[in-house]
């Protein structure tokens, strides 16, 4: 199999219709597929049509309206449990939601054998398997991240029936905002000596 290495393509022939995969026939046959194409058409007509206009949660609504969704599920942080109730409060004018935290059941993390943050106190363990059989059981139509740990975002999306989209990502340091160990040069140069 070929190894690909398009982050230091610099070419971007792909842009200008280019295959340099050499399988396009079948890609677009499993893109073509109902439910695939239907998400792609939305997808393209959202960025077609709000190019640079609308924020993500605009264009999450937006895609939502387009796809016919009317239950939404929400798997939040618990660190993020105002942006969490905000978020609820502008998608429910909208669409059913059902939230979840992540640290639904409750279960301790020493009876997984799991690190905690501070040993002197009882901690609850993430759990993004419990979060997405709620929404798998609520029968959510799309399930929004906001914030889950790296880690329990996978183990969520991976257990969710519906489809998964992220509208917040966790990052403590740089204030969700993971693109900025990117940008910041500082930070940038801390990782890359690790």
């Amino acid at each position: 199999m070929k190894k690909f290495k398009c982050a230091h393509c610099g070419l971007n022939a792909c842009y200008e219709g280019k295959d340099c995969a050499g399988n396009a026939y079948e890609i677009k046959e499993i893109i073509q597929k109902e439910e695939n194409y239907k998400i792609m058409k939305a997808a393209a007509f959202i960025e077609g049509t709000y190019y640079m206009q609308k924020t993500r949660l605009e264009e999450i609504i937006e895609f939502c309206k387009i796809m016919g969704y009317k239950h939404l599920g929400l798997a939040f942080c618990i660190g993020m449990a105002e942006e969490a109730r905000l978020l609820a409060d502008i998608l429910e004018k909208r669409f059913e939601v059902t939230s979840v935290c992540c640290k639904v059941c409750g279960i301790s993390k020493d009876e997984l054998g799991l690190k905690k943050i501070r040993e002197d106190r009882y901690e609850a363990t993430c759990n993004p398997v419990a979060q997405a059989q709620i929404m798998n059981k609520a029968d959510v139509d799309l399930n929004i991240i906001a914030g889950l740990c790296i880690g329990h975002d996978i183990v969520f999306t991976k257990n969710c029936n519906a489809p998964v989209t992220t509208l917040i990502v966790k990052d403590r340091v740089m204030a969700h905002n993971p693109a900025g160990a990117i940008y910041s040069g500082y930070h940038r140069k801390r990782i890359t000596s690790q």
